[in-house]
């Protein structure tokens, strides 16, 4: 089995590489469906949706940083929508031409797990919308201190 990834301040130090049956064994049927078979949860299921809670949103699988709380905003499209990333080096994309039609895939960097779906229709400055299941992230609440 590899072994357990360093998280340093958000930056991956390596790449997270499991094999299918490992990532089976530690994610639950759903989580293993969205993050790793490129699923998509319901819209308007998931536990994100509506959350205002400030703080770093986080990959499941791996726990690179992905986006900031302060850039979530309410795209009414039933998941959890961002206008931009923490950049290129925590996420990638990649065209998705599923549902026979052109989309941009996001993954993780670190893990390869699917995100969600990257759409030029969000709000300014970036035009960008983030759309990504609430299964493949956590939210690592900021410290009230």
């Amino acid at each position: 089995m590899a072994s357990p990834k360093v998280i340093t301040k958000g930056k991956m130090t390596d790449k997270k590489n499991l094999s299918e049956q490992e990532w089976k064994e530690i994610l639950t049927e759903e989580q293993f469906e969205i993050c790793r078979k490129k699923g998509t949860e319901l819209p308007f299921s998931g536990k994100y949706l509506d959350t205002k809670t400030k703080g770093t949103y986080k990959c499941l699988c791996c726990g690179n940083d992905l986006f900031l709380s302060e850039t979530k905003f309410d795209s009414s499209c039933g998941w959890p929508s961002f206008s931009e990333s923490l950049g290129d080096e925590n996420i990638r994309k990649q065209e998705d031409l599923s549902l026979s039609r052109q989309r941009t895939e996001v993954l993780c960097r670190h893990c390869d797990s699917h995100l969600g779906h990257v759409f030029e229709d969000g709000p300014t400055p970036t035009g960008l919308r983030y759309c990504i299941n609430s299964v493949s992230i956590v939210l690592e609440e900021d410290d009230e201190s």
